[in-house]
């Protein structure tokens, strides 16, 4: 039987703002979002409150007066992130990085190596990484990824209610059933909100009664999947760690601006920075993309979106900044005022497998050169350091 891991870092970035500022520790923080527009993380004081994530900060500072509220730094969490990440390899080489402030790790058999049991590695690991990194982290064990997302919520819970601190939290046969019989089937990760409805209208409650459903009645409406999870709910790893680097299926980069604007120059700047920073990523993993999207949230959060399917794929955004502006003015609505912009890259597929488009050779190798300088630059000198510019008329 698998022996699985979960690490989770708790409230990382507010995490990561203590370890350079230690004097944060145990006040209400709030780390907020590009342009300071809503709430992306908050200390526990902060949660104690009642501050909400993705409260709007214009909100949350007339009503929450003495929190003490940051810009996010995305560069400085990455690069804690990084440390993080490698410090795990010191335990297993079975790695799966889920994303910035998680981890999956594979650590079966792993207890001979280091002498001890795998609740005592699981600690292990926790202390580790708080006195090498200064982050404190939850982990979850068990024999199924499900399992051990679950067990590292659990784990978080005990800390928030103050009823264990030690971070760690198991899973087994000995409790299986029970702690499936008391949480609710939206707790489980995968099951989304359209899923959840689903289930309910069928009678599931809990994440036991899903485990009750007859296999057949499962397929049927909900397919592999649907069998898969009832099987990593049972405790049977079906969906292993994987350590092999992973492609995206998609790249977004979205943000909200210091204040709601109706400003044409405004909003298209932002989509040309949003696009940048997608496109970068795209090179630094050697990836390219044959889907474009925009989004634009309005003051009262509706959302909006225009995309295209590109004739080849691409990884430059002086490529497609004239399509960026031709989706934008299809959907920009004079007189709204609009509270975050985004660009979406989907389709995407390694760089090699890329077909190349004979006729359009000369103008795509200038925009790679442009794509390669602007990367080099932002090597040198950090992120920012080269934009962009649009001037536009509101009245166009």
């Amino acid at each position: 039987m698998a022996v699985i891991l979960l690490i989770d870092c708790n409230n990382f970035f507010v995490s990561c703002e203590e370890t350079f500022d230690p004097s944060l520790k145990g006040k209400p923080v709030c780390v907020l979002s590009n342009n300071d527009g809503c709430v992306i993380a908050r200390s526990n004081p902060a949660k104690d409150l009642g501050i909400t994530m993705g409260m709007p900060y214009f909100i949350a500072r007339e009503k929450f007066k003495n929190v003490i509220y940051l810009s996010g730094n995305k560069e400085k969490y990455c690069a804690i992130s990084k440390k993080i990440m490698q410090k795990l390899y010191d335990f297993t080489p079975n790695v799966e990085v889920y994303s910035i402030d998680e981890a999956f790790l594979d650590i079966t058999g792993c207890k001979r190596a280091h002498k001890c049991t795998y609740i005592g590695l699981a600690s292990k690991i926790k202390e580790a990484i708080k006195t090498e990194i200064g982050v404190d982290v939850s982990i979850g064990l068990s024999s199924s990824k499900t399992l051990a997302k679950l067990a590292s919520e659990i784990a978080k819970n005990k800390i928030r209610k103050k009823t264990d601190f030690s971070g760690v939290f198991e899973i087994d046969e000995s409790n299986r059933i029970s702690i499936l019989k008391n949480t609710s089937i939206n707790e489980i990760w995968g099951i989304g909100r359209n899923l959840n409805k689903t289930l309910r209208y069928h009678n599931v409650r809990s994440a036991e009664d899903y485990c009750n459903l007859n296999d057949d009645f499962l397929k049927r409406n909900f397919g592999k999947i649907g069998l898969e999870l009832k099987e990593e709910l049972l405790g049977n790893s079906i969906n292993p760690v994987d350590s092999s680097p992973q492609i995206p299926k998609s790249i977004s980069k979205t943000a909200s601006f210091r204040h709601f604007t109706d400003d044409k120059s405004i909003i298209k700047n932002s989509l040309n920075y949003h696009c940048h920073i997608a496109c970068t990523k795209l090179r630094r993993f050697e990836l390219t993309s044959k889907h474009l999207a925009i989004m634009l949230r309005t003051k009262d959060f509706k959302v909006f979106t225009n995309k295209i399917l590109l004739d080849s794929p691409i990884d430059s955004e002086f490529e497609i900044n004239q399509i960026i502006y031709r989706l934008f003015d299809e959907l920009y609505i004079k007189g709204i005022s609009y509270r975050s912009s985004g660009v979406i890259l989907s389709k995407i597929e390694p760089k090699k497998d890329s077909q190349l488009n004979l006729f359009d050779g000369k103008e795509r190798q200038k925009s790679k050169n442009l794509s390669k300088a602007w990367d080099n630059i932002e090597k040198k000198f950090g992120q920012g350091s080269l934009k962009i510019g649009l001037v536009v008329r509101n009245d166009e």
